[in-house]
């Protein structure tokens, strides 16, 4: 008498609860409350009256310019760009800061809800 061999079966998913799309909203509002959090830290330190800004600080200053949208919806008269900056260097860093934290939000936003790679291993088509 032969024993029977034991294949793994497929983990079968169970009914979902949570929509892929709140997932990716989900992951939109807490980077919206990382930023705005950064922005509420960085504001009082990093937009000073008697400093000269450079490129980092314009590179500083245009990642968390987003961030201040919800304050400004609410009211809030807060700074998103220094008048005394070093000129093209600062706004070169500016620029950059707006794209870096544009990247690193919608980076959540169109990021794929399932790895690649669990789906190869399914024998699904990616």
């Amino acid at each position: 008498m032969s024993s029977p061999i034991l294949t793994p079966q497929p983990a079968r998913a169970g009914p979902r609860w949570w929509p892929p799309w709140a997932t990716k909203v989900a992951s939109l509002v807490a980077a919206g409350l990382v930023l705005g959090w950064g922005y509420a830290w960085g504001e009082p330190r990093l937009y000073r009256a008697g400093t000269t800004a450079g490129f980092w600080q314009g590179t500083v200053h245009g990642a968390l310019m987003p961030a201040s949208l919800p304050c400004l919806l609410a009211g809030k008269d807060v700074p998103i760009f220094t008048a005394n900056n070093t000129g093209r260097t600062y706004k070169i860093g500016y620029v950059f800061g707006i794209n870096f934290c544009g990247v690193v939000f919608f980076g959540l936003a169109f990021r794929p809800s399932r790895p690649k790679q669990c789906a190869a291993e399914a024998g699904e088509k990616p």
